[in-house]
C-alpha cells in the first residue's frame, strides 16, 4: 500500500488535537509549480539567499518551505510534551504518580499506558515520513537539493523528530512494559512494533509500524565504543554515556552537563549548545541495565571508582576555597 494510502487512513482516525504536516496541502503547493518552475539557470527560478531556508522557485518561495517550518515545529513540540508528559506518569511512584495521573487525566493501568505511547511512536514516525516524502519530492520536482538542505537545517534547529530523545524514551518504554506485561501473565494486547537488536553483540533499537518505515538507533557511544552506560541524549540528538559526555563537555560528573559552557561542541556533529538541552534516557538505561547484566555491573564497578575520586577532588577544591576566603 502507498503511504498516500496509509497517511490518508492515519488522518481519519489520529486524534484531532494532534498537529500534523500537512501532507496533501504541501503537495498542492508543488503540483502548482510542476512544470512551471526550471534549475536556477534557466527562467522561472528566483534564487533567494537571504531567505531563512533556501528556495529557488518563483512558484513556491514564501510558500511550501514557511509552511513546512511552522508544521514541522508544531509537530514536535506536541510530540515532545506528550512524550515527556507521558514517561513522567510512567516512572513516578508513589502519592506524586496518583497526582499526576489525575492531573494528566489518564487511567492508570498497563493497557492505557501501552496504547498512549503506541500511539505517540506512530505519531513521530508517520510526520517523519511524510516530511521525508514531501522534500525528496520537492528536489524532484525542481531539480535541485534545496529539500535536503531544508532538511539539515531544520536538524540543526532540534525540528527533528527523529532526533528527538523522547522518541528513543518511547521506544524504551514500549520494551520495558512488553517485558512487565509478559511478567505479570495479564493478557493485554502487545506492540511488537519496537525491539532491541544484539548485532555482533552491539545493541540498536529497532521500531516499524504500519509497514511504513524501519527505525534503527544505534546504541554504541562514539567516545568509549562501548554500549551507552548511563545514557544521555544531547540537544542534537546523539546519545552518550554520561561521563563520556561529561568529559568531552569539560565538567565533572558533580557540576553535570548542566554546566558545560556554550562553547562546548557535540562530539559527533560538532554543533555548540548543545548540552543545556540534555536530556537523560532513564527508560533506556532500564532496558540496557536488564538486557545486559554482565556488562551493567562490570561497568557499575569501574565507574564507582571514578565517580568517588571526581566527588572527593570536587569537595576539596571547595574546601580549599572556602579556607581561601
Amino acid at each position: 500500500m502507498k503511504f498516500c494510502k496509509k497517511y490518508g487512513e492515519y488522518m481519519c482516525r489520529r486524534p484531532k488535537q494532534l498537529p500534523v504536516v500537512g501532507f496533501k496541502n504541501l503537495k498542492k503547493i508543488l503540483k502548482k509549480c510542476s512544470g512551471q518552475s526550471r534549475p536556477a539557470h534557466r527562467p522561472g527560478c528566483d534564487p533567494s539567499p537571504q531567505a531563512s531556508f533556501p528556495s529557488h522557485c518563483s512558484v513556491c518561495d514564501g510558500t511550501f518551505f514557511p509552511s513546512l517550518l511552522q508544521e514541522m515545529s508544531a509537530v514536535v513540540d506536541c510530540f515532545n510534551n506528550r512524550a515527556q508528559k507521558l514517561l513522567e506518569a510512567h516512572l513516578a511512584s508513589g502519592f506524586m504518580k496518583c497526582i499526576i495521573w489525575l492531573k494528566g487525566n489518564r487511567r492508570g493501568d498497563l493497557v492505557s499506558l501501552m496504547q498512549e505511547g503506541r500511539d505517540l511512536v506512530t505519531y513521530a514516525l508517520v510526520n517523519a515520513i511524510a516530511i521525508r516524502k514531501i522534500l525528496k519530492k520537492y528536489d524532484k520536482i525542481h531539480l535541485s537539493t534545496q529539500g535536503q538542505a531544508f532538511k539539515s537545517q531544520a536538524q540543526s534547529m532540534h525540528i527533528e523528530i527523529l532526533k528527538s530523545p523522547w522518541l528513543c524514551e518511547l521506544m524504551a518504554c514500549q520494551i520495558n512494559l512488553r517485558e512487565t506485561n509478559a511478567n505479570s501473565g495479564e493478557g493485554t494486547p502487545l506492540f511488537e512494533g519496537c525491539s532491541l537488536v544484539f548485532n555482533n553483540n552491539k545493541p540498536s533499537l529497532s521500531c516499524e509500524v504500519l509497514g511504513l518505515v524501519k527505525l534503527e538507533v544505534d546504541l554504541t557511544c562514539s567516545i568509549c565504543l562501548d554500549t551507552v552506560f548511563d545514557p544521555v541524549s544531547l540537544a542534537c540528538g546523539h546519545i552518550f554515556c554520561y561521563m563520556c559526555a561529561c568529559s568531552a563537555a569539560s565538567v565533572t560528573i558533580v557540576d553535570g552537563l548542566k554546566a558545560a559552557k556554550s562553547k562546548e561542541k557535540c562530539p559527533l556533529c560538532r554543533e555548540s549548545r548543545v548540552y543545556e538541552g540534555t536530556v537523560h534516557l532513564d527508560e533506556l538505561n532500564m532496558l540496557l541495565g536488564r538486557s545486559c547484566p554482565d556488562y551493567w555491573e562490570e561497568r557499575m564497578t569501574r565507574e564507582r571508582a571514578e565517580r568517588v575520586q571526581q566527588a572527593k577532588e570536587h569537595w576539596e577544591s571547595q574546601c580549599r576555597a572556602f579556607m581561601g576566603t
